[in-house]
């Protein structure tokens, strides 16, 4: 009786392996890999009430890029795009925004599928002198774990808190899907 349920076993555990190994490996689902720059296009919201409100100084406002698939394959974005904005006037240089504390989703963009982020704002009045101003004019935007940058034109005006140096500056982004 051993040595049939052994045999049994052997013969169960022989088919088993035989049944795994004749599963042709195009047949495996692949699971989606990141999203590259090439896959990707990306712009400022601009429609309906995605526009930041820049002409008020009363709080933060926010505004939303988004990126979309534009390949013929499923992607993921996960993280944080990089965003460098780059002033308009001599004194603004570039500012490289910080990261909110906010925790990072894996995001699926399948073909034509769009996902956004948002940077939060800290406009500023006209009156405000000029050393404390940053004036935007283009924001460089790389996608997560990419090298490769969008340049995008900031289409809204206004002007932002001047807080390149800050530690905890009110002008920051948030991560991919936020």
């Amino acid at each position: 009786m051993k040595n049939k349920l052994i045999a049994v076993l052997i013969a169960t555990v022989a088919a088993a392996g035989t049944a795994a190994t004749a599963i042709p490996a195009s047949a495996a689902t692949a699971q989606p890999t990141r999203c590259h720059t090439a896959d990707l296009k990306a712009g400022f919201a601009t429609g309906g009430d995605a526009a930041p409100e820049m002409n008020q100084t009363r709080h933060q406002t926010q505004a939303f890029i988004w990126f979309t698939n534009k390949s013929n394959r499923t992607c993921t974005l996960s993280g944080f795009a990089g965003v460098d904005m780059v002033g308009a006037q001599s004194t603004d240089g570039t500012w490289s925004l910080v990261r909110s504390a906010k925790r990072t989703h894996k995001i699926t963009l399948h073909k034509g599928d769009t996902v956004d982020f948002s940077i939060n704002l800290a406009p500023v009045a006209k009156s405000t002198p000029k050393k404390q101003k940053f004036v935007p004019a283009k924001f460089v935007v790389t996608p997560p774990n990419e090298t490769k940058s969008f340049t995008l034109k900031w289409p809204f005006g206004g002007q932002i808190l001047k807080q390149d140096a800050a530690t905890h500056p009110a002008t920051y982004l948030n991560p991919i899907g936020e």
